[in-house]
């Protein structure tokens, strides 16, 4: 793999914060508790004692299979 292939990959696993899964995914953070808890939508990472955050890649796939539902 290719050095530009390899920073395109660490990108698209990077972790995203609330602020950034909300503008992309346009649910309420309830919903999407709500998805998870369903199984639904992608499971948060845990940052720290109050943090989360979701792997972008997984947030991607998730509005691109939702793309296609509609």
């Amino acid at each position: 793999m290719s050095t530009s292939n390899n920073y395109q990959s660490s990108i698209q696993d990077r972790v995203i914060r609330e602020a950034e899964r909300l503008q992309i995914t346009s649910i309420s953070r309830s919903q999407a508790y709500q998805l998870e808890k369903q199984g639904r939508f992608p499971k948060r990472l845990k940052l720290g004692s109050r943090s989360v955050g979701w792997r972008l890649s997984e947030i991607m796939s998730w509005v691109n299979d939702r793309s296609k539902e509609v």
